[in-house]
């Protein structure tokens, strides 16, 4: 039997970190807020409904650390120099990113593709005008309502592993 080994799971990591790497953000469904978060499917290709997106502030190989800076609820890690099967990615909705939505659903997005003629250096996405193609879910999460505000920020963190 064949075996998928650490420096090929690494390869696979790096070719995900080499993309262009998005965090979704979207409403899904407003009976969730009463009856609890539906569970995700694997089949799924999008948000049930989408609100924008956002690039990816921080991505890095991290290893686990008992210690380590990155504290999650899966465990502890810290940034590796090198190449591993653990990929950090880190995203910050600012103040005025979907300043009013309610969220409860997220995805991680691989290539997704905006819009020409957009701002040098624009992070944030609004789904229905500025992007052409969601590009592919790699992951998807649905939450408990989190209710934007201009006076907030939300962060969200994931090690994804390969």
């Amino acid at each position: 039997m064949a075996t998928l080994v650490t420096t090929g799971r690494a390869g696979l990591a790096a070719s995900v970190k080499a993309r262009n790497i998005f965090l979704g953000i979207g409403s899904g469904q407003t009976a969730w807020d009463a009856a609890g978060v539906d569970p995700e499917s694997i089949a799924s290709t999008t948000l049930q409904d989408p609100i924008g997106y956002r690039s990816a502030a921080q991505v890095d190989f991290v290893t686990s650390a008992a210690q380590g800076a990155i504290s999650l609820p899966s465990g502890r890690y810290d940034v590796s120099s090198a190449d591993t099967n653990l990929l950090y990615c880190k995203f910050t909705l600012d103040f005025t990113d979907a300043s009013t939505a309610t969220i409860r659903e997220t995805g991680i997005f691989l290539d997704v593709i905006t819009g020409s003629g957009l701002p040098a250096g624009q992070m944030f996405f609004d789904a229905a005008t500025e992007v052409t193609s969601s590009g592919t879910l790699y992951l998807l999460e649905h939450v408990s309502s989190i209710i934007r505000t201009p006076a907030t920020r939300e962060t969200f963190e994931f090690v994804l592993t390969f």
